[in-house]
């Protein structure tokens, strides 16, 4: 005979111990045999699979490189570093700071800034390297200016610590070299005062067809080679054409005028990919 209250338990039972069956993440239930999958299949596709396996540097394209404008580490008055033996020396400012390399009264004014040492408004406070140079030596570097005053200025074989003390840089004890100098109207080679009667000069030509009076172009990459090879002439060449020249009576060198330095007025500029070779002679 049918016992419907037995049936009714039986039917109980096999409903409770269903719902105790473990589930899976998409909610389907497990038996003991394995995993239930439903009839639609993975839930990723093939291509997202794959991308989802791809290491994080594969599918994420790098930060874009931060603008840098720190301040000099140390300068002379600070203790920086002393100067060091003349030689071969090469500097590309792939870093945060300019180093105890250099030294500036100025350190407000000169900064890394995109792996370049960029000037802003250092009014003829150098920035002065502390290694010496040698007696000869070819000095090249890269230098921008990104003002149409133009205005690229370096020094060569001063004391390494002498600066403008009035508006007119009449006190350098160097050789100056001066690219679109004077609101871009003239190229210098000026010896210790840029303003002095002995000074040599080019008067710039926008419209000329000689590439020595060219002017200095807002945000153009220009390179410069700076010598002496016989201990008595200074020249200054841009991307491989001469643009002045001087024969010194009296040459600068020994104590005193045995340093390099990067230099400039107003304008904004920057200067990369420093190499001083030493020269025989």
């Amino acid at each position: 005979m049918f016992d419907s209250k037995l049936a009714a338990r039986w039917l109980l039972l096999v409903i409770s111990a269903a719902a105790c069956l473990p589930k899976d993440e998409d909610g389907q239930s497990r038996t003991r045999r394995g995993t239930l999958r439903s009839s639609a299949g993975p839930k990723l596709g093939k291509v997202a699979a794959v991308a989802e396996q791809a290491p994080s540097s594969a599918r994420k394209p790098p930060a874009p490189r931060a603008k840098t404008q720190a301040p000099l580490a140390r300068t002379e008055a600070d203790g920086g570093a002393p100067s060091e033996a003349a030689g071969v020396f090469e500097d590309g400012f792939e870093r945060e700071a300019i180093g105890r390399n250099y030294r500036t009264s100025a350190s407000s004014a000169w900064r890394i800034d995109e792996g370049s040492v960029c000037a802003h408004s250092p009014r003829n406070q150098p920035l002065w390297l502390a290694r010496r140079l040698p007696k000869n030596a070819r000095i090249e570097f890269d230098a921008v200016s990104h003002s149409a005053d133009g205005d690229i200025k370096v020094e060569a074989w001063g004391d390494g610590r002498s600066a403008a003390t009035t508006t007119s840089y009449t006190n350098a004890t160097s050789y100056l070299f001066i690219y679109g100098g004077w609101r871009n109207t003239l190229h210098v080679l000026a010896r210790r005062n840029e303003h002095g009667k002995d000074r040599r000069e080019l008067r710039v030509d926008p419209d000329g067809e000689d590439p020595r009076t060219l002017p200095v172009f807002a945000g153009q990459s220009y390179h410069f080679v700076i010598e002496r090879r016989d201990g008595r002439t200074v020249s200054m060449s841009v991307d491989e054409t001469e643009i002045l020249s001087f024969v010194d009576s009296a040459p600068l060198d020994g104590p005193g005028h045995d340093h390099f330095a990067f230099n400039a007025w107003e304008a904004q500029v920057c200067f990369d990919n420093l190499n001083i070779l030493p020269l025989d002679g």
